[in-house]
């Protein structure tokens, strides 16, 4: 059997232009690449599974290429190149602080910072987890952070800047991560799945990057299990089973029957729901982020906040304008406050019932003007 390469792995990205949705960080970094005006040390903060070690990675190398291209990346062909893809080059350590976080390890870097490189312009120190050092490590590392030799670059990764002391900080060009789109995950997860010869339904490519919440690592890992689980078919209905989600269906037909006041469907829907095994608070939960949606969908300028397929956002303005802006801002109300007080419920399920039931009532006390007339002025 051969050896199987995660995804993440495989297609981890090896130039700048190839890292997905991190455009304000790669452009800055080829920007200074290009002028010269390179920092001693960088901060790469942001969620786990974005890019930012990734990126690191791409730089240390970018910068120690003997012949970068126009477009200021790295050629691939030099010898410092070769070596770094062969992971046997002497410019570049990276170190992780949550299992070398002592003063001692510190230590043995700041005396290995002192020897410059034997080729290559820079010794690269990339230092993941960096939150994790003991303070007496930070303090340790301090002098060497603010004034290293010229041949040496440090790039510092963490997940939890806050956990930095400011002194280390203020010896940064910080860059912060953001979480990746999901319609960027989504094009990524097409592509892997096209060199794969992955067949697959676009609404199961949407599910993934939903549930990745922004992580492309955490996409990649659950396409990795799903494609094992559906023997390499991706289907919409698949998806939902093994990762146990509540189809978004359910939330739209929810709206609909609220609008028609229809109590008795209304809780025959929710039983169909128990009967699949989710939980009541993750049913809130979700029907209340639809509801959120439905409101950012009513005016165009804040429909940009919708981080769905095009398909399902022109469903959401739809539905939006059918309700309209004070019946939406009531259903949200109520579902929310639901949401917030559902731990302390004793009887989960009533609970969740008279919430529905009384999203349901609205349309008896609540007009249903649509976004132009509630925003437009009297007179």
């Amino acid at each position: 059997m051969e050896n199987f390469i995660v995804s993440a792995r495989k297609y981890r990205p090896a130039t700048f232009a190839s890292v997905v949705g991190q455009e304000h960080i790669t452009t800055t970094l080829k920007n200074a690449i290009r002028s010269g005006q390179l920092a001693q040390a960088f901060l790469f903060c942001g969620p786990r599974g974005v890019g930012k070690t990734t990126c690191a990675r791409i730089l240390a190398k970018t910068i120690n290429c003997m012949s970068p291209t126009a477009e200021t990346e790295a050629c691939n062909e030099c010898e410092s190149c070769r070596s770094f893809n062969s992971g046997q080059s002497m410019n570049i350590f990276e170190l992780d602080a949550a299992s070398n976080n002592s003063v001692d390890d510190i230590r043995a870097l700041v005396d290995q910072v002192r020897v410059p490189p034997q080729t290559g312009r820079y010794k690269v120190y990339i230092i993941d987890e960096v939150h994790m050092l003991s303070t007496a490590a930070f303090n340790a590392f301090l002098k060497t952070l603010e004034e290293p030799p010229a041949h040496a670059k440090f790039i510092l990764a963490t997940t939890e800047k806050h956990k930095i002391i400011p002194t280390i900080l203020s010896r940064c060009q910080i860059f912060d991560f953001k979480r990746i789109q999901t319609e960027d995950i989504a094009k990524h997860l097409e592509y892997v799945a096209s060199q794969e010869n992955i067949s697959y339904e676009p609404e199961a490519i949407q599910v993934i990057a939903r549930k990745a919440e922004g992580g492309l690592r955490d996409a990649l890992s659950i396409f990795d299990q799903l494609v094992s689980f559906t023997k390499g078919n991706l289907t919409y209905k698949g998806c939902l089973e093994n990762l146990n989600m509540l189809d978004s269906e359910y939330f739209f037909r929810f709206v609909d029957l609220f609008r028609n006041g229809d109590i008795h469907s209304t809780l025959l829907l929710y039983q169909e729901i128990i009967d699949k095994g989710f939980d009541g608070q993750h049913f809130v939960t979700g029907l209340a982020e639809h509801i959120r949606n439905l409101l950012v969908s009513l005016d165009p300028a804040t429909q940009r906040l919708l981080d769905v397929s095009d398909n399902y956002r022109q469903r959401f303005v739809q539905q939006a304008q059918s309700c309209g802006l004070p019946l939406l801002i009531k259903y949200l109300e109520i579902v929310s406050d639901y949401d917030y007080r559902f731990r302390d419920a004793n009887n989960k399920r009533l609970f969740v019932e008279v919430c529905l039931m009384k999203a349901a009532m609205l349309m008896k006390n609540v007009p249903t003007t649509g976004v132009q007339n509630s925003t437009s002025n009297p007179g």
